[in-house]
């Protein structure tokens, strides 16, 4: 006999809808799974087998055949297991018929028939509501997120002898997952001070820098600060998540999806928090961008989708590494390409980055470097990437008797009011941030009065600016405005904007 479940796999960080056929036929005993599974997929018929017996199901001493379909996409992972498992179960008679009419299966079984958690569940539950399916089966540690996908009923299932009873009706289905205690926010497990962000007044002086860290949250513009050993960079930078402002509905679905396929555990709550990832220097390509191999993974840059990525000691990454990041920060999606598939991982995150000037770090009259060790350190940051930062800023190590700036939630309210208003402004169009919008497009989005045009102009003419950088100065004078809450564009503006631009090299 033949029975088919719907199911779902990982692709990215998206879910592909997979129909599982399992056909039970006369012929010496065998398993054979087709469909391009992976490893994990083709060992499935240990698991499942040992699942049956251990839960006092019949395994059927006949012919199975199990197809994965479509036959031409791999299907990586074991989150297929009991979908086959309920298949084999429907097509052996051990199930009546009818009984998986309309339910989707999600999980990977253990031996002793316990259904096991899989990444990506929020994913893969979205995808198969989105085909239809009325009725979602997942591991019962899955069951809170997959309950954040609206329109669908999610059954909560412990164990593959309990789900054969309620598909039976011989038991009642288990309780609806409770939801999650309030407040629902779950901190990236990178983010600085988790719940409890380190607050902006613990820096003293570094009012420039702080200004453009204001800028830079509340703009979505990439941030770039050179300087001394204890000038204060990190200690700036890691200030950053407790001025972003929350995330919406919307937004905190698109990150908590991101992290449950990457396998970060969101607890079944969604991540409200914009994520603050901050990889160490050793980072590889691939961790830093996404890719591997047989599942193509997200990197640290789409972890930081809608929030920050803080790269400390930017020169002592491999340049081939910091050049990989150019397309994503000018495009804002990542495009991995293999020969068995491309995957498109979203990357809208603000970058910010602190690098000393030199290899040893030292200021002047004390730095023992010579010019071309110096030469040398500054080509580790190509031009082009260098040109990818708005804001660039020289950082000097601040008095000892400088006083506290303002704390961080002053400094929030300030940029949060900054986002409505780009928000408003933006409204019908396809950009969120004046980070975001296209040099092509300022003109009509946000255009500059006669005085500060002219200012403009005569600035990017002086420093002899890139195309790039005009538009960079103009967007960043857009957020100075935003930040004051005023309407038009002013020509001190577009000269703050310039001055925290930098020529570093």
């Amino acid at each position: 006999m033949l029975a088919c479940v719907p199911s779902a796999v990982l692709r990215g960080v998206d879910g592909q809808l997979v129909r599982v056929e399992v056909h039970v036929s006369r012929g010496l005993p065998g398993y054979t799974v087709v469909g391009l599974p992976d490893a994990a997929g083709r060992e499935s018929r240990e698991r499942v087998r040992a699942a049956c017996l251990s839960s006092g199901l019949p395994w059927p001493l006949s012919r199975v055949t199990v197809n994965l379909a479509p036959a031409a996409v791999r299907k990586p992972g074991s989150g297929l297991e009991a979908a086959i498992a309920l298949a084999l179960l429907a097509a052996a008679d051990a199930l009546p018929a009818g009984a998986l009419e309309g339910i989707g299966v999600i999980g990977e079984l253990s031996l002793d028939g316990s259904v096991r958690p899989v990444p990506g569940v929020l994913a893969l539950v979205g995808t198969l509501a989105a085909a239809g399916v009325e009725q979602v089966v997942v591991p019962a540690a899955d069951a809170a997120e997959a309950a954040l996908v609206p329109g669908v009923t999610v059954r909560a299932a412990r164990s593959l002898g309990e789900l054969h009873a309620c598909l039976k009706g011989e038991a009642p289905w288990p309780d609806p997952p409770a939801a999650p205690p309030p407040p629902a926010v779950v901190a990236d497990a990178q983010a600085a001070g988790d719940d409890d962000p380190a607050d902006l007044a613990d820096v003293r002086g570094l009012h420039h820098a702080r200004h453009a860290l204001a800028v830079a949250a509340a703009g979505a513009h990439h941030l770039l600060l050179v300087g001394p050993p204890g000038a204060g960079k990190t200690m700036l930078a890691r200030r950053l998540p407790g001025i972003l402002p929350r995330l919406d509905r919307g937004e905190a679905l698109q990150v908590t999806r991101i992290h449950s396929a990457a396998g970060v555990r969101t607890h079944g709550r969604l991540v409200e928090r914009p994520p603050f990832r901050a990889p160490h220097h050793s980072a590889s390509a691939v961790a830093l961008v996404g890719g591997g191999s047989p599942r193509v993974r997200p990197g640290e840059i789409t972890l930081a989708h809608l929030g920050a990525l803080f790269l400390d000691e930017l020169g002592e990454f491999p340049p081939s590494v910091l050049d990989a990041l150019r397309q994503p920060l000018e495009e804002r999606v990542v495009r991995i390409s293999r020969a068995h598939a491309t995957v498109d991982f979203p990357a809208d995150f603000v970058l910010v980055a602190c690098s000393n000037p030199c290899p040893c770090g030292r200021p002047e009259p004390r730095c023992a470097c010579t010019d071309v060790q110096r030469a040398r350190y500054l080509r580790r940051l190509s031009a082009p990437l260098l040109d990818r930062f708005d804001l660039r800023l020289e950082v000097a190590p601040p008095d000892a008797g400088a006083g506290p700036g303002p704390p961080s939630a002053a400094v929030r309210d300030r940029v949060a009011t900054a986002v409505e208003r780009q928000r408003d402004r933006l409204a019908g169009t396809p950009w969120r941030r004046n980070g975001h919008v296209p040099g092509a497009a300022l003109d009509t989005v946000a255009p500059l009065p006669a005085d500060a045009r002219r200012t403009w102009r005569a600035i990017c003419r002086t420093r002899a600016v890139s195309g790039r950088g005009a538009a960079r100065i103009r967007r960043v004078a857009r957020t100075i405005a935003d930040l004051d809450d005023r309407a038009e564009v002013t020509a001190d503006d577009v000269e703050l904007a310039s001055m925290l631009r930098e020529d570093l090299a």
